[in-house]
């Protein structure tokens, strides 16, 4: 959690929300529309995860459907960087490149547009949460697969619990919220 705000983290802390038993039972979600809902802690979060960007020399930034899109998007924009989406089958209108991969309480598949991942390029993937690692593990995949080089993994939220760090490469995940 490198450039921690403690300030920040706190003010976090007061407005995500835990909603029990969703999208199943026994998964309790954490909630981060109050942050959207929060210009001042929204705008403080961007520029937390865009400093991440920009500390790792991120030359393109990936950001992972949906509520990734948000924080990616942002970050981005603050950095001036390219953004590509990262998204379920279907919904991209080009030819893709995909992963399959599980999350903590199912399967799923991502796809990217094929001329995204350029070799050599330096890659940021943007969520707002990682928790089993599942997502971010098969986009690192996807970029390492076809030449491009992760160097920052970037989360609004880490529930640090189910590990998923782990499965990124070292020094690379950044997260400003921590739920052990």
């Amino acid at each position: 959690m490198s450039g921690r705000n403690d300030e920040l983290v706190e003010r976090l802390r007061r407005l995500i929300l835990d909603v029990p038993d969703f999208p199943r039972a026994g998964i309790v979600f954490k909630d981060i529309t109050p942050v959207l809902a929060d210009p001042p802690s929204f705008a403080a979060a961007c520029d937390w995860l865009a400093a991440r960007l920009e500390e790792a020399r991120v030359e393109q930034v990936l950001a992972i459907e949906s509520r990734g899109f948000i924080f990616g998007t942002a970050a981005a924009a603050r950095l001036g960087l390219p953004l590509y989406l990262v998204r379920k089958p279907g919904k991209l209108p080009r030819a893709t490149l995909g992963a399959d991969y599980a999350l903590e309480y199912g399967h799923d598949r991502l796809e990217i547009h094929q001329d995204a991942i350029r070799p050599g390029t330096r890659y940021g993937i943007v969520d707002d949460l990682i928790a089993t690692g599942g997502t971010a593990a098969a986009v690192a995949g996807l970029l390492e697969e076809h030449g491009g080089r992760l160097t920052c993994c970037a989360f609004l939220v880490e529930l640090g619990f189910l590990s998923g760090r782990d499965r990124l490469p070292d020094g690379a995940t950044h997260s400003l919220l921590r739920y052990d």
